[in-house]
């Protein structure tokens, strides 16, 4: 099964926190910073963990500046 790819522009000062964040639900998602400068990083969602990744993100916008790039 394929990974779902989204990209998302969000704080470059918290780019290290969201990965953090996400490796601690081993498994669900891989983060690729694609733009440093920008904040723009690329989020490969496993299959079937869709739902989960978005529950986290709702929580953490929040708190940080995250939003999808279409």
């Amino acid at each position: 099964m394929n990974t779902i790819k989204k990209y998302f522009r969000v704080d470059r000062r918290e780019i290290a926190f969201l990965k953090f964040i996400f490796e601690a639900y081993d498994g669900i998602v891989t983060i690729t910073t694609v733009d440093p400068d920008q904040g723009v990083v690329l989020f490969c969602i496993a299959p079937g963990c869709e739902d989960d990744v978005e529950m986290i993100l709702q929580d953490l916008k929040k708190d940080i500046l995250i939003e999808q790039i279409v």
